[in-house]
């Protein structure tokens, strides 16, 4: 089991458009970083590359869904609800 240096929300987070990665300050004086690729795929552990330390993110997972993603989720609960 992980030990989570913190958690932290996205909001938190600086987002690099370019690098499509979050970044968020470290106490050793780098960043922690997850991707936005990571985020699709459900990770939720965001990783200093000088350091031990990680964080938790704290985020809604169906933020970072894609369009089908998305359009699938909303046809499942209209069955839910037809059912």
């Amino acid at each position: 089991m992980a030990v989570f240096h913190d958690e932290v929300e996205i909001e938190d987070f600086e987002y690099d458009e370019e690098t499509e990665t979050y970044y968020y300050p470290c106490p050793c004086g780098d960043r922690f970083e997850i991707t936005k690729e990571d985020l699709e795929n459900g990770e939720e552990v965001a990783t200093c590359p000088s350091c031990s330390l990680i964080v938790k993110v704290i985020y809604d997972p169906e933020d970072f869904f894609t369009e089908d993603e998305k359009n699938c989720n909303v046809q499942r609960r209209q069955l839910e609800i037809v059912q």
